[in-house]
């Protein structure tokens, strides 16, 4: 039986490994659950599922938890600390699926105790990829992607050797907006920008698909966790979101994964790894498909794409501060303070700002620098807010 923990439970990511597990329980003793703010869908699935703990991230509403889980035996608990303490519970698989970089701490702690990390926290690898690599490395550990395009490019590069690699192409659907004229873009409201054409999501995170701030994080992240150069890693606008990636290699052939845009064949492939197994996903008819589009991604409409390019070859913690400045941006947007298209601004300044300290981005790869970039970065863009 495999021990499970899913970090981010009541997100998408979590109801969707949820839903796996829940078709072969026998299979799994699932030993803590964690959730934002949900306490009704955290504590459901909990006493569903027998989990050992059920974490909820707002400590205000740990006594509402509590009543939730009265007489199911499941120990309930809230907080940061209550958070890394479930991902350091002893387990053999742990999702992490927390939402921004709150994610880094608790997937940290899960592979300190040595555990294979299915990481849907793409934030984790953009802000500390050297530190995450390390740790799993030093403790026994391992990370396997569970973002769409992440999964799809390591089962295309399985059995191939990564130096023949010359091309990493990673799609993206264009989000809401991408047939609006760009002259529209700034009249865009969260609203509008937090309806995706193909994926079912988060808020977040579809908004951030819209902005392609979500994809400008796969491109480091996927620096970060393929150890390919900068120039190697390519996008292309694909809106059918059937093809999650390909993979070129020196003799001129490409593998490209096809797929349904179901994040619960990501999510299978992970719990299941190295085997494969039946997955509740949908065949694709090709002949009924027809077609499969692609078109360039243009860093003008989308500059967060640019900036994530800036931020590769910058290296250091400048991917922590891009997060850390893209996610205060966000909430900005979010409170109407600022237009969709003032989101890169704010992060190309923030960037230029970080510059100028001294061994800011230059520092080792330790959590606690990690924070310090983290922090600055949000003290940063608070003030160009304000300005």
């Amino acid at each position: 039986m495999k021990r499970v923990s899913i970090l981010g439970a009541t997100g998408s990511i979590g109801q969707n490994t949820i839903d796996l597990i829940s078709r072969d329980p026998d299979s799994y003793d699932v030993v803590a659950l964690t959730g934002s703010r949900n306490v009704a869908q955290l504590a459901s699935d909990a006493r569903n599922l027998r989990a050992d703990v059920a974490v909820i991230a707002d400590e205000s509403r740990l006594s509402e938890l509590r009543v939730a889980l009265a007489g199911s035996g499941v120990e309930a608990a809230a907080g940061r600390m209550a958070l890394i303490e479930a991902a350091q519970r002893p387990a053999d698989w742990v999702m992490s699926a927390i939402v921004g970089a709150a994610g880094l701490e608790p997937g940290l702690a899960a592979l300190e105790h040595g555990a294979t990390l299915a990481l849907a926290n793409k934030e984790s690898m953009v802000c500390a990829g050297p530190l995450m690599l390390r740790t799993a490395t030093s403790h026994g550990g391992r990370i396997l992607p569970v973002d769409s395009e992440h999964s799809a490019v390591f089962q295309a590069l399985l059995g191939e050797d990564i130096t023949t690699v010359e091309r990493i192409v990673i799609t993206a659907s264009g989000g809401a907006f991408r047939d609006w004229p760009i002259e529209a873009l700034a009249d865009a409201t969260p609203e509008q920008a937090a309806t995706h054409p193909n994926w079912a999501m988060g808020q977040r995170i579809t908004i951030d698909s819209a902005s392609m701030f979500n994809k400008a994080l796969e491109l480091i992240e996927t620096r970060e966790y393929f150890g390919v150069d900068p120039s190697v890693i390519e996008t292309l606008v694909h809106p059918e979101s059937m093809v999650h990636a390909l993979v070129g290699f020196r003799d001129g052939a490409m593998m490209a994964h096809v797929g349904p845009p179901d994040m619960r064949h990501a999510i299978g492939f992970a719990l299941h790894y190295p085997q494969r197994r039946e997955l509740p996903v949908e065949r694709l008819d090709l002949a009924a498909l027809g077609s499969l589009t692609f078109r360039p991604a243009c860093e003008v409409r989308w500059p967060a794409l640019r900036l994530a390019r800036e931020v590769m070859t910058r290296g250091g913690l400048s991917g922590a501060i891009f997060n850390a400045a893209k996610e205060a941006a966000l909430d900005a947007f979010l409170e109407r303070r600022i237009g969709f298209t003032r989101m890169a601004g704010i992060v190309e300044e923030v960037l230029a700002a970080a510059e100028g300290q001294p061994g800011l981005i230059d520092a080792a790869f330790t959590l606690d620098n990690v924070r310090a970039a983290d922090h600055f970065a949000r003290s940063s863009a608070t003030d160009t807010l304000a300005a």
